[in-house]
């Protein structure tokens, strides 16, 4: 079996590197480095759990996008994971910013990115966010829901003029689970275009003169691996805008068709094929507009998961090992607290032993977190060395998205560093959240 990632195109199997960093090199003795620096080096150095970012695979997955998408804008999905790091590597790559929230939002332009290319959206944005998205001159504000239109144009005032997105509800069922599935009706998102509430959403953004209504916005979920969906999106997206051509007499210059491109996180999974959506898309976007007569707009993506995601890798320190019920357990230093993605929506994972050789056959496992709850299992039915033991550093590829966003401080245990590893040196970008920082922000008595 082959698979095909940013690695390349490899042989699946025990062995199988193809959905690590396209830098990871083998060691002896069982090692692995990846940017040239070893595991074991940064688990030295900065102790376990670690999240470890290769900043040449972002940067090339940056501009594999902007080589696929030439004539679109690619913006960057900021919550699959931001720092100021990454913020100069996207900004620096030529990709915009996606945003929903102020503290994204402030964090970004503190870190220097151009705020005329971030674009600000969420499905329930409070008061400050818009503050913050108005005072700080985000690009594109994406509207959400009937109430923002009018919030909005409160707040942007008579004397000015703020350019807006519609998030639109296209009805396309994708996504990897029921939990991330975005473009259907019957959930939280946007405005349907089965019920006419996107149309009525237009007309009063339209009325408003606040507003420039540039394009429109849709999303249609998470870890995606068909093209279809996204062309079926465009599609009706497109028959939006010819009828809002046709009542009102306006042209829209821009398509959001947000992102939510799948990537593998074992080997032998599927990813989406970013040159054949690309390839798709353009000649359904010029077939769908020269059909309806309709100038074409100007694209734009938003991958968060596909930049960051396989440029990650998470270490483990392995503290007890467990056989009950027939069953192997491996206990490690982390778990749900950095790594909710298991228990949220059962993303599975494919842990690796480095730092030492085996020659011992591998058994099935399951390793676990160190929370108190059952359900914090970080990789169910894996193959690990059957000699794993107490000690044993695991390493977990596919980490660099959605890891450090979602972690959280339960039991106190704090959240891991992230490390950003180059040219064999590694350099710390976010330091561990330790004890000290629970009790500076506990103020009550």
């Amino acid at each position: 079996m082959t698979t095909a990632s940013g690695s390349g195109t490899v042989t699946a199997g025990a062995e199988d590197l193809s959905v690590w960093p396209a830098s990871t090199r083998r060691l002896p003795h069982g090692g692995l480095t990846v940017g040239g620096v070893p595991l074991t080096e940064i688990a030295r150095r900065f102790g376990t759990p670690s999240y470890v970012l290769d900043e040449e695979e972002v940067r090339a997955r940056c501009r594999g996008y902007r080589s696929a998408f030439p004539d679109a804008d690619v913006v960057y999905a900021a919550k699959a994971l931001l720092c100021r790091a990454v913020i100069r590597w996207v900004d620096e790559e030529g990709l915009g910013l996606d945003v929903c929230s102020a503290g994204e939002l402030e964090l970004a332009v503190a870190g220097g990115f151009p705020p005329e290319r971030i674009v600000m959206h969420g499905n329930a944005k409070s008061p400050r966010d818009l503050e913050t998205a108005l005072r700080l001159g985000a690009g594109r504000i994406v509207i959400d829901s009937p109430s923002e239109i009018a919030r909005l144009a409160a707040a942007v005032g008579p004397h000015g003029r703020r350019r807006v997105m519609l998030r639109v509800t296209p009805g396309v069922l994708a996504g990897g689970h029921e939990k991330i599935r975005t473009g259907t009706d019957g959930q939280k998102f946007g405005l349907s275009l089965a019920d006419g509430s996107a149309e009525e959403a237009v007309a009063r953004i339209l009325s408003r003169p606040e507003l420039r209504l540039t394009g429109l916005h849709c999303h249609i979920g998470s870890q995606i691996t068909d093209v279809e969906p996204y062309v079926t999106s465009l599609r009706r997206m497109v028959g939006l805008m010819a009828r809002i051509r046709d009542t009102h007499g306006v042209t829209l210059p821009e398509l959001d068709l947000g992102g939510g491109h799948g990537v593998p996180y074992r080997p032998g999974e599927p990813g989406l094929d970013l040159m054949a959506l690309a390839r798709a898309l353009r000649g359904e976007l010029a077939a769908r507009c020269g059909a309806a007569q309709l100038a074409v707009p100007r694209l734009l993506v938003e991958p968060g998961r596909a930049i960051t995601g396989p440029a990650g890798v998470v270490l483990y320190r392995v503290l007890a090992v467990k056989h009950t019920g027939g069953q192997v357990f491996v206990a490690v230093d982390g778990g749900m607290s950095d790594n909710p993605r298991p228990a949220l929506y059962g993303a599975r994972y494919a842990p690796r032993l480095t730092g030492r050789g085996s020659t011992a056959r591998p058994r099935t496992a399951t390793v676990v977190g160190r929370h108190c709850e059952a359900g914090d299992v970080l990789a169910a039915d894996v193959e690990l060395p059957g000699d794993i033991r107490p000690g044993d550093l695991l390493a977990v590829p596919v980490a660099g998205a959605y890891h450090l966003s979602m972690a959280s401080g339960y039991n106190l245990v704090g959240r891991p560093p992230l490390v950003a590893v180059s040219d064999g040196s590694a350099r710390l970008l976010v330091r561990r959240e330790t004890l000290a920082d629970f009790r500076v922000r506990d103020v009550g008595v």
